[in-house]
């Protein structure tokens, strides 16, 4: 390949309620909302987007929440677990926290490095928190829920769950640049770049496992990191010319995507690094404002009426308070 991917975008979940939601990561996990838009597919519903500060890419996870949607099936074909990064000796204060909020968490260490504590947000989507031995140098978003000094630095890494995974790995290392970093049992370990927090990738082969049904508490789709749309074009028709089906490039926004589905049946999109998430509301506003793309703008009224109400947080933007 011409590219290596540079890391983990973000993560797309499917949600249920769309305030609950928000109170979980906003309040339980200590993220910042830095987008509230609907899904270009289905304006009817919310994409909540969630990270640090200014939503850097390696931070965020994303959501479609529909209301009513009944309950998916974790399994083979996806990623069944997503792990955030945060600071090494702070997995008891998570507990206690989690505890206080009646959210149920196990602390597990699967090797000397790694520390991790598991629990579920309310729709039963599965994620860690990983305390980890290498530093992640990423600055936290200081919430009045979670402060710095114990606060998620971003993702740490994604689990694919597969039948198989030669054909998952191998299209991981020749067509994304990821290397091996190790295996353990039947989990191995990849990484882009320099590796560490935020540029991992766990595959673990599970020929039992049934397939996953793609609904409310499952993982739609995980993105990696480009960053340009020049670079993803090349990408693109080099991953074309490899017999994958990719999707012409699609305009997020906040980013420009294309998307293809791995031999194992994992979802996959590349994201650009640019524009972010400050192109159409400043820093200080990030979240508050439903936005919308130029081509949906006309639509704006019916939006806004099809939408659940919802209520962000004061601690989203501090230092708007009051207004």
């Amino acid at each position: 390949m011409t590219a290596n991917t540079s890391g983990l975008h973000h993560v797309t979940a499917i949600a249920g309620d769309p305030q609950a939601n928000i109170d979980f990561y906003i309040r339980g996990l200590g993220l910042r909302m830095v987008k509230k838009t609907v899904n270009f597919d289905d304006p009817s519903t919310y994409h909540l987007y969630y990270g640090d500060e200014s939503g850097r890419p390696g931070t965020l996870m994303t959501f479609f929440p529909w209301r009513g949607i009944a309950p998916g099936r974790i399994g083979a074909g996806q990623s069944t677990s997503t792990a955030f990064s945060i600071p090494e000796g702070t997995l008891g204060w998570w507990q206690k926290h989690f505890k206080a909020l009646g959210v149920e968490s196990t602390i597990t260490r699967e090797s000397a490095d790694e520390e991790r504590l598991s629990l579920r947000d309310p729709d039963g989507l599965q994620l860690d928190l990983v305390a980890s031995s290498t530093i992640d140098p990423r600055n936290p978003w200081d919430s009045a829920s979670v402060p710095a000094e114990y606060a998620v630095r971003g993702q740490h890494s994604s689990v694919l769950t597969v039948a198989d995974p030669d054909k998952t790995v191998a299209v991981l290392t020749e067509d994304l640049g990821l290397h091996l970093v190790g295996t353990s049992g039947n989990r191995t370990r990849l990484a882009a770049g320099n590796g560490g927090p935020g540029n991992l990738i766990d595959v673990i082969a599970d020929p039992k496992a049934q397939p996953g049904l793609t609904a409310g508490g499952t993982v739609h789709h995980i993105a990696f990191r480009v960053p340009d749309v020049a670079t993803q074009e090349n990408w693109r028709q080099e991953l074309v010319g490899h017999g994958f089906h990719v999707t012409d490039i699609l305009d997020r926004q906040y980013f420009t995507s294309i998307y293809f589905r791995e031999p194992g049946g994992v979802l996959y999109e590349i994201a650009t690094d640019t524009p972010g998430f400050d192109v159409d509301e400043p820093l200080l506003e990030l979240g508050r404002s439903l936005k919308l793309p130029p081509w949906l703008e006309p639509s704006r009224e019916a939006i806004e009426h099809s939408v659940a109400r919802i209520e962000l947080p004061a601690e989203n933007n501090p230092a708007l308070a009051g207004r």
